[in-house]
């Protein structure tokens, strides 16, 4: 009897070391996949048409941290106030002009846009007839359509960019939800740089 009793022991014991160490395995590795995705790297795709023909819909990019991001501690359940309300931790440099961005804008919570980064803190932004002016230089950006330089939304400003904070557009500008209309973004709103597209695999390209 007592054989069988420290046999059913030893196999209780057994189980929940097993449990034990599950559980310390599937936490290690959420811990892991959060630091790469928060610090190093992440995939997004690409939703809508406001950076064609740079990006298309339902392409996924390759997007790094390691060079600059901003990472918010949010949870998935939280309202949109409580995301924005919540710790961002923001590491590395700082986006370059030109960057192709993942960030986010005002009351949106935590949903990600793909913008390009036009002006820097203390520029100052203008539309004339489509074409970009910053500080009062010309930039033809070989890279937008001439088709997407017409329509209401491509004469804009002056617009002097505020301490700390980036303009951002979308390639498509006659598509595009971005500063024009949201405003300037803080620094901790540009989560990530898109750097490739991965998908699909005969699209395969870094992104300029």
């Amino acid at each position: 009897m007592k054989d069988k009793t420290e046999k059913k022991e030893k196999v209780k014991k057994s189980l929940m070391r097993e449990i034990v160490e599950w559980i310390l395995t599937i936490v290690v590795a959420v811990l892991i996949a959060f630091t790469i995705r928060s610090f190093i790297f992440e995939l997004v795709r690409v939703d809508g048409e406001s950076m064609d023909d740079t990006l298309a819909n339902g392409e996924i990019m390759f997007v790094t941290k390691f060079d600059y991001a901003s990472t918010w501690l949010t949870l998935p359940w939280q309202d949109n106030a409580a995301k924005e309300s919540a710790k961002r931790i923001t590491t590395g440099g700082s986006p370059q002009r030109f960057d192709v961005v993942i960030c986010r804008y005002p009351h949106r919570g935590d949903t990600n846009f793909v913008k390009r980064v036009v002006g820097l803190p203390g520029d100052t932004i203008q539309l004339i007839e489509g074409y970009l002016y910053v500080n009062g230089e010309k930039y033809d950006e070989p890279y937008i359509r001439d088709e997407y330089r017409t329509g209401a939304l491509n004469t804009y400003g002056p617009y002097t960019v505020p301490d700390g904070c980036y303009f951002v557009m979308g390639d498509h500008r006659n598509r595009s939800n971005d500063s024009r209309s949201v405003g300037a973004i803080s620094r901790d709103m540009i989560v990530g740089h898109a750097r490739t597209v991965l998908f699909p695999f005969n699209q395969i390209r870094g992104i300029d």
